[in-house]
């Protein structure tokens, strides 16, 4: 299975995010965390400007939505033009009926858990995500320290993934940087959001490379 980098521009230049986004033009995706100031004590950017990144971005946009009522707001990302949306467990009024409408409009569906969110009440369902995003901070600011006990919840979410034979993706999210990715991708996740690491970097490029190179030695 294939190590995918997604860079959280959470970490880069709200001033230049166009700019921004063509210094991870070699990532899988870039990540864009949509926050509402309600279900996260912060606020950052909504759908006008997710929709116009969505046109001059030079890779997929993977949005991460921690946000309340997704049921009602994270078909529209998927309409603005998101490969892939994530919406939270615990924001979610109806999980099922809300990832099917994203897979509809042609996005990929995530659903994302907080670090003390059970990934077992997910596990009977994953015929109907595209993806689990196992956060690995606390959501809602960037640079963060990774918590090492979300390990155990990866490792049962990918072990969950491996006995279904379905495509899932295993996401994390949260205090990743070569120091950590490769914990991560040994306990099971494929797609690894950075923010400070690759963004604090001197060599935006090489960082992408050194912790796909990283994750693809010890992803299974």
């Amino acid at each position: 299975m294939a190590a995918l980098i997604s860079p959280s521009i959470l970490s880069a230049d709200f001033a230049n995010l166009e700019r921004d986004l063509h210094k991870i033009a070699d990532a899988d995706y870039a990540h864009v965390d949509v926050m509402d100031y309600h279900f996260v004590p912060n606020l950052t950017l909504g759908l006008p400007v997710f929709e116009r990144l969505a046109q001059v971005s030079p890779v997929p946009l993977d949005a991460h939505l921690m946000i309340e009522d997704p049921d009602r707001w994270a078909p529209a990302y998927a309409e603005a033009g998101a490969a892939s949306v994530t919406f939270h467990a615990e924001a979610a009024a109806a999980p099922v009926r809300l990832a099917r409408e994203l897979r509809r409009q042609g996005a990929r569906a995530g659903v994302a858990l907080r670090p003390a969110t059970p990934v077992e009440p997910f596990l009977d369902l994953l015929a109907e995500v595209d993806m689990i995003l196992v956060m690995t901070v606390e959501p809602g600011f960037g640079g963060q320290s990774f918590i090492e006990g979300t390990l155990p919840k990866i490792r049962r979410a990918r072990q969950a993934v491996s006995e279904s034979g379905l495509d899932v993706w295993v996401q994390v999210d949260g205090g990743i940087s070569r120091s950590t990715i490769e914990q991560a991708a040994d306990a099971g996740a494929n797609v690894f959001v950075a923010g400070s690491a690759v963004y604090g970097a001197d060599d935006v490029a090489g960082e992408i490379a050194a912790l796909r190179d990283l994750a693809t030695a010890h992803v299974h």
